[in-house]
């Protein structure tokens, strides 16, 4: 019916649920495009010729104009109308859609599966990356750990052949009578085998067993006095290299010279640096306050014992032994120039070693050396306050002292201990005030 009013001759036809979406696409387009020919002239009120004027005539032709449009307008509309329930209705328009929407979900649905498999991918190459480098830290893991046993059992047998062929040193040393023919030159014999045992690499001390065990008495002590001169030879250039360090080191410093410090003063130094370890609160302050505790003309401040604390451990094995010597000389001279009524208890302590252990009466008059200090240490902890003749056993751990000595250095290092914790309350109250 309404095909009849269409400019366009050629109109497409409805067609059947197998037309092909094409062609019903395009036979909506035509009618949501209709361009119709009507002009509803023919329904005009009014006839323009009537008119008595122009100006009738052309109010007439205006109003007649507004009516065909308004009719135009209402015929379009009602076209639209109609195609649109037919496109609403359509089932072949409904199932297009539905195909769409189907096709759309399933292309959505096709890319999140595809963006899904990328993550689970990227996950498991992730996954399998870490569970690779877990394996690779844990196997080199292993590795060192491997290492570090059989690095371990290393050390453990080489310890353990060091203390061996230190024992035999020891045991052969004094089968031997530690090759002296006096007991002076015993005492110094002990402290040298001592020296050796500790300096000697593990290969020098399995030849000089070998030597000693496989010789008579005279080559054995020739071979014991070679290592002797030897090793006293390469510790003495060793000093000499730290000295000339030391006195080079203070020329380029040029301007900050050091106080001097007597030897007493130093002593005291060494002591209260092993007292008050690092840690220690207000240390240099405790340890200054300690050396005034014992030294009563010291004028050492806390920034004069830390500089002399950095010379000394710069210089540490060395420096220690010239105090120690330094004072064992100063030691025996006040004792030599005492009267003949006061030099009698200082002979008595500059007996034999094995006279004093064996009255148990006798003192070395030697400052105790650090060795020494480690095994009455050992020794202490070895034998304690209920074992049966205890200090006959300590002294018997420590064969260069006698049980007096080690009683005497026992009490020492008690008040040692006091002032310690003295002098660490006199600093907090300093600090507190």
């Amino acid at each position: 019916m309404n095909a009849r009013w269409s400019k366009k001759p050629k109109v497409p036809e409805l067609g059947d649920e197998n037309t092909p979406y094409d062609d019903v696409d395009d036979f909506y387009g035509f009618w949501y495009d209709f361009d119709s020919w009507r002009e509803f002239s023919y329904l005009d009120e009014e006839e323009k010729e009537k008119g008595e004027n122009r100006d009738e005539r052309r109010w007439i032709e205006k109003q007649n104009k507004a009516a065909r449009q308004k009719r135009k307008k209402e015929e379009t509309s009602r076209i639209r109308q109609l195609v649109d329930n037919a496109y609403a209705c359509d089932p072949r328009v409904i199932k297009f859609k539905e195909d769409e929407k189907a096709k759309k979900i399933a292309m959505k649905k096709a890319k999140q599966d595809a963006i899904k498999q990328r993550q689970e991918a990227e996950e498991k190459q992730r996954r399998d990356a870490e569970e690779e480098e877990r394996l690779v830290k844990q196997k080199e893991a292993d590795e060192i750990k491997a290492r570090a046993e059989v690095a371990k059992k290393e050390r453990e047998e080489q310890d353990k052949a060091f203390k061996r062929e230190k024992k035999l040193l020891m045991a052969s040393a004094k089968e031997k009578n530690y090759f002296a023919s006096n007991d002076d030159e015993r005492v110094k014999n002990i402290l040298d085998v001592d020296k050796l045992a500790r300096l000697l690499s593990l290969v020098s001390l399995k030849e000089l067993n070998e030597k000693i065990t496989s010789s008579d008495d005279e080559s054995a002590k020739a071979a014991y006095l070679c290592e002797v001169k030897a090793m006293n030879a390469k510790l003495e250039e060793e000093k000499r290299k730290q000295i000339q360090a030391l006195h080079k080191k203070k020329g380029s410093d040029g301007s900050k010279s050091l106080k001097d410090w007597p030897d007493v003063e130093l002593q005291f130094l060494i002591k209260a640096v092993n007292l008050f370890p690092a840690g220690t609160q207000d240390r240099w302050e405790v340890i200054s306050k300690f050396i005034k505790q014992h030294v009563s003309t010291s004028n050492k401040n806390a920034k004069d014992v830390l500089a002399k604390a950095k010379e000394l451990q710069k210089n540490d094995g060395f420096m220690k032994d010239a105090a120690d010597r330094k004072a064992f000389e100063k030691f025996n001279e006040s004792h030599k120039s005492a009267p003949p009524s006061q030099q009698g208890v200082p002979s008595e302590r500059l007996e034999s070693v094995a006279e004093q252990q064996i009255r148990q009466t006798g003192t070395n008059p030697a400052p105790w050396s650090a060795d020494e200090q480690k095994l009455l240490e050992q020794a202490l902890k070895t034998f304690n306050a209920s074992t049966p003749e205890r200090w006959e056993k300590i002294s018997e751990a420590v064969p260069t002292r006698s049980k007096k000595d080690c009683m005497k250095r026992y009490k020492e290092l008690c008040e040692v201990i006091k002032a310690k914790k003295a002098a660490l309350q006199e600093a907090a109250k300093v600090k507190k005030a």
